[in-house]
């Protein structure tokens, strides 16, 4: 396994993920001051946000389950937790978009190759009882 956000699961075949970015941010206030630069007041952490690029070739591999998996999990708005393949935890992320890509289409109109963009930001661990909820919707989601 290479990445697992949520319920779906990054691997080398059905659903690639080949690369990913990661950004952080710091939070300031800006108060401004006559005749000078205005002064930066640090003011805790800021957005903490992911960007991960898949592939699927689903005529050959298949993997378009895994894809509506993906967009039921953004179209929860619910946390994921997101975890790399070396088992680091990256912590509980909302899907914020998800960008498909179709190239080379074939008869039935889907692509043999589709790209896909995640992008993801950080956000807090759900409630005990939201937790039990989530794993019910991943059960749903995978049958």
């Amino acid at each position: 396994m290479l990445m697992m956000l949520g319920p779906v699961q990054f691997e080398i075949l059905p659903f690639n993920t080949d690369s990913y970015s990661h950004g952080t941010e710091a939070g300031f206030a800006e108060k401004p001051v006559l005749g000078a630069r205005p002064i930066l007041e640090y003011v805790g952490e800021g957005p903490e946000s992911w960007t991960i690029k898949a592939r699927l070739y689903p005529e050959k591999f298949g993997g378009m389950g895994q894809l509506t998996l993906l967009s039921q999990a953004r179209a929860s708005g619910r946390p994921q937790y997101m975890m790399r393949g070396d088992g680091a935890l990256m912590g509980w992320v909302n899907i914020l978009s998800v960008t498909e890509r179709a190239s080379y289409l074939g008869r039935n109109g889907v692509g043999k190759v589709i790209d896909v963009d995640i992008t993801v930001k950080r956000a807090g661990a759900p409630s005990a009882g939201s937790f039990f909820s989530l794993l019910a919707d991943v059960l749903l989601w995978t049958r």
